[in-house]
C-alpha cells in the first residue's frame, strides 16, 4: 500500500510545476496546459485523500467530477479566446495580445 504522503507529493510537484509553466511560457495553448495540469494535480490530491479517509461516503470523487466539468469549460472558453485572438493577429504569444476588440 502506497502512503498518503506520496500521493500529496506527487500532487504538490505537479502543481507546481504548472504553476511554473503559467508563470514562466508566454505561449497561450502552453499556459493552459500548466492550468489542466495544476487541475489535475488537485484531482490526484483530492482522489488520495478521499480513498484515505473517505470510507463512508466518496466526496472526494464528486469533487473531481466537478473539477473536471470546469476543466472542459475553461478549456472550452480558453481555445475560444485564443482562436478568436488569433484571426486578429496571426501570433498565440500572450505578451503580443494587448487588447481584443470585437
Amino acid at each position: 500500500m502506497i502512503p498518503l504522503g506520496a500521493y500529496i507529493f506527487v500532487s504538490a510537484v505537479l502543481f507546481f510545476i504548472g504553476c511554473a509553466g503559467v508563470l514562466v511560457r508566454r505561449n497561450a495553448v502552453v499556459i493552459l496546459m500548466c492550468v489542466e495540469l495544476m487541475l489535475n494535480a488537485a484531482n490526484l490530491a483530492f482522489v488520495a485523500f478521499s480513498r484515505r479517509y473517505g470510507a463512508i461516503d466518496e466526496r472526494g470523487s464528486v469533487f473531481v467530477v466537478f473539477v473536471f466539468v470546469i476543466a472542459a469549460a475553461e478549456v472550452a472558453v480558453g481555445l475560444g479566446i485564443v482562436l478568436s485572438a488569433y484571426r486578429n493577429r496571426p501570433v498565440v504569444d500572450v505578451d503580443e495580445i494587448h487588447a481584443m476588440k470585437g
